[in-house]
């Protein structure tokens, strides 16, 4: 029994700064996802492994792991600043985040396949418009 009791130190460990559950709020998921990580880690990294937890759960919507369509907020904060990706994840002292994929943004090429999405369910929008109109007008 003595050994059992003996396994709490690395506890004692991250206290002094080592690792920190954090919980990972996915927009659009049911649930969060809860994980251990370094305080030094960088915000990049822990965006990949949200995103790798994520998909290996098999959940939905289906995000993609391309970890720079994605911003990470930290839940604590009052500022709706995303935080850098090259921050250490422990240099806010929050453990709850909130992960988003990105909007149209700097690039054009980020911004095409958007632009283009929209421009498709438009057309399908004004082609179901236009058949029902046609049906209307023709009775």
């Amino acid at each position: 029994m003595s050994g059992l009791l003996q396994k709490p130190r690395k506890q004692h460990g991250a206290k002094i700064g080592g690792r920190l559950l954090i919980t990972v709020n996915v927009l659009g998921s049911a649930g969060p996802l809860r994980f251990l990580v370094n305080e030094g880690e960088l915000v990049a990294a822990v965006i990949d492994t949200a995103l790798r937890s994520y998909a290996r759960e098999g959940r939905l919507p289906i995000l993609g792991s391309d970890l720079n369509n994605f911003l990470l907020y930290s839940a604590n904060a009052g500022g709706a600043d995303a935080l850098s990706p090259w921050e250490a994840i422990g240099s806010r002292g929050a453990r709850t985040f909130l992960l988003c994929k990105k909007q149209q943004q700097q690039d054009s090429d980020e911004a095409t396949p958007t632009v283009i999405g929209r421009k498709g369910s438009g057309s399908w929008k004004s082609w179901i418009n236009k058949s029902l109109s046609f049906k209307i007008s023709s009775h």
